[in-house]
């Protein structure tokens, strides 16, 4: 019976700019930890953000 197995490991590199899982974990982690601190902004001010901002 034939060897299915391949005998050779591709050496595939990761691309270093645009749309990779990498970049996209980050910015889910960075909007998380973001949408946290708007939350306890308010919490902690009593106000909006855009209030404490200035901007409402």
């Amino acid at each position: 019976m034939a060897n299915l197995n391949p005998t050779v490991t591709p050496n595939i590199q990761r691309p270093k700019a645009g749309f990779n899982d990498y970049a996209e974990r980050l910015n889910g982690r960075a909007a998380m930890v973001g949408f946290v601190l708007v939350v306890l902004i308010e919490l902690v001010t009593g106000k909006g953000v855009l209030t404490w901002l200035g901007l409402g």
